[in-house]
């Protein structure tokens, strides 16, 4: 008798085997909408949003204003108005990344640039030691910040919300609400000054505070995007569990970004000295909550692990550019605070729609 064969079952199994992972694979390679193409860019270019706002905002108000909007004078101007803001919220952006957030930013810039001061015409330090000092200043409230939050683990909110009261506390009681006033500096330490000195570019007057802002950038956008520092940052922001099993300290790793944005900080309070001549203990009230539009603005996701520091860059640009198109339009300053209001909003729901469809 011979032997049940089993050929034809056998083929017939590899032939459904074979109908069924054509059938996945028809699907899987399935054609995606324009919408769906445009979400998947959205999503692996965070900076293009904001991009795409900056261009439109330009178009639209250089072709209300023609020329008076379109000059050497006006667009400087731009960058000279959001150069603060640009250098701090630099130091926003890294916090952010890391689904953190940082309340105390313009509190640690005011004080740094007070202590900078201070220790030149209270102490008789030489300005350049007195910078240091500021520097110096930033880097401890920032590692405070980061050991509350990588080790004690409290929450990033209530941490620099808290640091930025008592920083602003210190800044007030240490300086006596004392300003120093330009004519001083700039007969004592001119070097406190330096951010603010100008030069001509072809038709154009930029100030050095411009120069450092767009040279942070650039050095902080290298760094986020080729080396390992960069990817551990983001890895983090992402999810820190998977990052710890990976390999990255975790806890160094936040307490290096947050020291970092001390030392941005201290960085933005010497510029600050700059952009207004003085050293003022009530200076860059708002600049917490200007760092923070830029950022959302910008396309950098409050939950952390994605987004671009060009974002940034290109979020402050467009407050820069509203603020100044509708100041020479005439309007009331509140339309201004009305418009960047809906951005923000704009910006944390496309953010949304972006990670649910695309992430």
């Amino acid at each position: 008798m011979s032997e049940p064969t089993t050929a034809a079952p056998h083929h017939e199994y590899e032939k459904v085997l074979k109908e069924s992972s054509t059938e996945v694979a028809s699907f899987d390679t399935h054609d995606r909408t324009a919408l769906q193409k445009f979400q998947h860019f959205l999503h692996s270019s965070p900076s293009a949003v904001s991009l795409i706002v900056l261009v439109l905002s330009l178009i639209i108000f250089g072709a209300m204003l023609g020329s008076k909007f379109f000059s050497a004078f006006a667009l400087t101007l731009i960058l000279q108005q959001v150069a603060i803001t640009g250098i701090v919220g630099a130091a926003q952006t890294l916090v952010i990344m890391t689904a953190g957030i940082d309340l105390s930013v313009g509190a640690i810039m005011v004080l740094s640039s007070v202590v900078m001061g201070q220790f030149v015409f209270r102490y008789g330090f030489p300005p350049s030691i007195a910078i240091l000092c500021g520097f110096a200043l930033g880097a401890l409230c920032g590692y405070i910040n980061g050991v509350l939050v990588a080790r004690m683990k409290l929450p990033p909110f209530i941490v620099t919300l808290g640091m930025w009261q008592i920083v602003l506390a210190t800044n007030f009681l240490y300086s006596a609400n004392e300003t120093i006033r330009a004519q001083d500096i700039e007969a004592t330490a001119p070097m406190l000054q330096f951010f603010g000195n100008t030069f001509r570019f072809g038709g154009a007057v930029l100030t050095y505070g411009v120069i450092v802002m767009v040279l942070l950038v650039a050095l902080l956008w290298y760094v986020l995007n080729h080396t390992a520092w960069g990817r551990h940052l983001y890895a983090v922001g992402d999810d820190p569990e998977a990052a710890q099993l990976s390999g990255v300290n975790v806890k160094r790793m936040l307490i290096s970004v947050y020291v970092l944005s001390g030392v941005i900080c201290a960085l933005a309070g010497w510029a600050l000295i700059g952009r207004l001549g003085s050293v003022s203990p009530t200076a860059g009230q708002f600049a917490n909550i200007e760092s923070i539009t830029a950022v959302v603005i910008g396309g950098i996701s409050l939950f952390g692990g994605r987004g671009s520091i060009l974002g940034m860059l290109f979020g402050a640009l467009i407050v820069g550019v509203f603020s100044l198109g509708l100041r020479l339009l005439g309007t009331d300053v509140q339309w201004t605070y009305l418009l960047i209001g809906v951005l923000i909003i704009a910006a944390v729901a496309i953010d949304q729609w972006i990670r649910k469809v695309a992430g």
